[in-house]
C-alpha cells in the first residue's frame, strides 16, 4: 500500500499544457467555448522560430510566409462530417472522437499556427522514427507519439513555467523516478531517446491503472491523482467524457489538442500545410564517452559547427560531457563518427589543460567499443557468415547481445559479408553444442530463436531455475514478454543500465525468453 501511495504521489508532478478561457461553461453540453492552449504550449510553438536549425532552415527558405491571424475566431476548412470522415481511417487503437472542442483545436493547428505547425512537421522527420521505434520496443501504441506535439512543439529544450522539461515536458520529480540524470551538466529530460524512454515506462505505468488510452492521455497531464478524484466524484465512471467536468479545467482541453493534432499531422496536405525542412543530420552515430569531453574539442578538431553538436545532444547544459561520472552517449552525424573514432586522442588531448583539470583526468580508454578484450571464462568459437545471415539472428542464434557481438568483431554498425569469419564468446560447458551452429541450416538455427542452449539435456533446460547466484551477479533467465525495465523492477537497488553494462547490451538489443542475463549483487 506504500507503494502504491508513494507512486501516485510521485507521478502527479508532471506538467500541465493547457488552459482554458474564464469563459462560462455550458452545463448542458459537453462542448463549450474554446479553450485555448496555455502559455506554455503558445510559447513551445514560438520558441520554435528561435531554435538555431529552424532559423537556418528559415533563412533558406524565402517562399515561406509567417501568418498571423488578428481574430481567434477562425472558421473551420471543411464541414465536420469530412473531419469525421477523416478521423475514423487513421490507424489507431486510441479513441479519436470529434466534436467542437477538437474542430478549435484543428482550426489552431492548420490555420492560427500554421507557419509552426509547418515547422513541426519538418522536426517531426527527425524525432518521430525514433518515438515509433521506442514505443513498438515497449509495446505501446506508437500514435501516442503525436503528444510530444501538444507536450513541447517537438522541442526538446522546451521549459514551461512550471519547470517542466524537454521533449516530453517531465518535471523533475517524476524525471527522477524514471531513471533520468538530473544535474549542473547533464538534464536527460532534454535527451529524446532517455526521455521517450522514461515517457513510454510511464504511460504503461498509468495504462496498468486505467486500461483506457484516453485516460492515460488525461493523466500524463492532469496526474493520476486528479483524474482519480474525477472518477470518484463522478460515481465510479472511467470514462473520459463523462468525467469531462470534474476534470481540471486545463485537462479538458488536452486530450481534444491530442485528437487535432493527430488529425493535423496525418492530413496537413489537405489543409496547404508544407513541411519545412529542418536541417538536423537524418543519418546519426551514437557513441558512448567515458571521459570528460568538451563539445569545443570535437568541433575544432573535425570541423562541425558547435551549434550542430548542440542540437544533436541537447541534454548537456554546458557543452560538456562528463564521462568521468559514467558513460554519456555522443550523437554526431553519421559522416563524421569515423572520424571521431580515427582522432580520438587528438579530441581528448585538445586543450584539455584550458577544459579540464588535467590532475583528475582519467587514463581509462574512451572508445573500449574498438579495442575488444575476450571477456573472462568463456569459450572462443568462429562463424562462418553465410547468405541470408545478419548480426541480429546470430546473438540470437548464440544467446550473446547484438552489442557484445559488434564489440568482439570491431563492427561499428549491422554491415558484414558471406564468408566473414566472426568471434562468439559461449560458456565453456556449452561450447561442445554451440559450435554446431556454423554447420546448420538457416531453417535449424531459426527454430532455435528463444531456445536456450542445453546443458545436458532438454530435461535439465526446462527444469532450470528462473534465477540462480555466482560470485557477485545473480542470473536471470529471460521469461516472454520480459523487457530490460520489468527486469530492473524485479531487483531492489539495480537499474536498467546496471544490467545493460554488465552484459554488454545497448537499449537497442532485444532480449529473447530463455536467455541469460546477469543481474548485479549490490553490496
Amino acid at each position: 500500500m506504500k507503494k502504491i501511495t508513494l507512486f501516485f504521489l510521485t507521478l502527479c508532478f508532471i506538467s500541465t499544457s493547457y488552459v482554458w478561457s474564464d469563459e462560462p461553461e455550458k452545463s448542458d453540453t459537453l462542448v463549450s467555448n474554446l479553450g485555448m492552449p496555455a502559455v506554455n504550449f503558445m510559447d513551445n510553438l514560438d520558441s520554435l522560430l528561435n531554435l538555431w536549425y529552424v532559423n537556418q532552415a528559415l533563412s533558406k527558405d524565402t517562399s515561406l510566409v509567417l501568418l498571423e491571424y488578428e481574430s481567434d475566431s477562425i472558421r473551420p476548412a471543411f464541414p465536420d462530417s469530412v473531419y469525421i470522415d477523416r478521423l475514423s481511417r487513421v490507424p489507431s487503437v486510441v479513441n479519436l472522437p470529434f466534436n467542437r472542442i477538437v474542430r478549435n483545436y484543428i482550426n489552431v493547428y492548420t490555420q492560427k499556427k500554421r507557419d509552426r505547425m509547418e515547422v513541426m512537421l519538418g522536426l517531426s522527420d527527425y524525432y518521430f522514427p525514433m518515438i515509433e521505434d521506442i514505443f513498438d520496443r515497449e509495446g505501446l501504441p506508437v500514435e501516442l507519439k503525436y503528444m510530444a506535439v501538444i507536450e513541447s512543439a517537438l522541442n526538446p529544450r522546451a521549459v514551461s513555467r512550471a519547470g517542466a522539461v524537454g521533449l516530453w515536458q517531465f518535471m523533475y520529480g517524476t524525471g527522477k523516478v524514471y531513471g533520468l540524470t538530473i544535474n549542473s551538466l547533464v538534464d536527460e529530460r532534454r535527451d529524446p531517446v532517455r526521455s521517450t524512454y522514461a515517457a513510454a515506462h510511464y504511460l504503461k505505468d498509468l495504462y496498468n491503472i486505467y486500461h483506457d488510452w484516453i485516460l492515460v492521455i488525461a493523466a500524463y497531464n492532469c496526474g493520476p491523482g486528479n483524474v482519480n478524484k474525477a472518477i470518484r466524484r463522478s460515481g465510479g465512471v472511467r470514462n473520459y467524457w463523462k468525467i469531462y467536468y470534474r476534470l481540471p479545467r486545463e485537462t479538458r482541453g488536452y486530450v481534444p489538442a491530442y485528437v487535432a493534432a493527430t488529425y493535423t499531422m496525418n492530413y496537413f496536405q489537405d489543409h496547404g500545410l508544407r513541411p519545412v525542412p529542418v536541417e538536423i543530420p537524418l543519418a546519426r552515430d551514437t557513441l558512448m564517452v567515458n571521459r570528460n569531453l568538451h563539445f569545443r574539442q570535437v568541433s575544432d578538431i573535425l570541423h562541425i559547427p558547435i551549434q550542430v553538436i548542440r542540437d544533436m545532444n541537447p541534454q548537456y547544459r554546458a557543452d560538456i560531457i562528463p564521462g568521468n561520472m559514467k558513460p554519456f552517449a555522443l550523437t554526431l552525424p553519421v559522416s563524421y563518427s569515423g572520424q571521431f573514432i580515427d582522432h580520438q586522442d587528438s579530441i581528448f588531448s585538445y586543450k584539455d589543460s584550458i577544459f579540464f583539470n588535467p590532475s583528475k583526468k582519467t587514463l581509462a580508454p574512451s572508445w573500449t567499443h574498438y579495442k575488444p578484450q575476450p571477456p573472462k571464462g568463456k569459450a572462443k568459437l568462429y562463424y562462418t557468415v553465410k547468405p541470408g545471415d545478419n548480426l541480429g539472428f546470430i546473438a540470437e542464434w548464440y544467446h550473446v547481445g547484438l552489442s557484445s557481438l559488434r564489440y568482439w568483431n570491431n563492427i561499428r554498425h549491422n554491415l558484414i559479408r558471406v564468408g566473414q569469419k566472426l568471434v562468439v564468446y559461449v560458456p565453456p560447458s556449452k561450447a561442445k553444442q554451440y559450435r554446431k551452429i556454423n554447420a546448420m541450416t538457416f531453417a535449424e538455427k531459426q527454430r532455435m530463436i528463444g531456445k536456450a542452449m542445453p546443458i545436458s539435456s532438454q530435461t535439465a533446460q526446462n527444469t532450470a531455475p528462473d534465477r540462480s547466484y555466482n560470485g557477485n551477479y545473480e542470473y536471470y533467465r529471460v521469461r516472454s514478454g520480459d523487457s530490460i525495465w520489468k527486469i530492473a523492477k524485479k531487483f531492489p537497488d539495480v537499474s536498467e543500465e546496471d544490467i545493460l553494462r554488465v552484459n554488454n547490451l545497448s537499449r537497442y538489443d532485444k532480449i529473447h525468453p530463455g536467455q541469460q542475463l546477469k543481474i548485479p549483487r549490490k553490496t
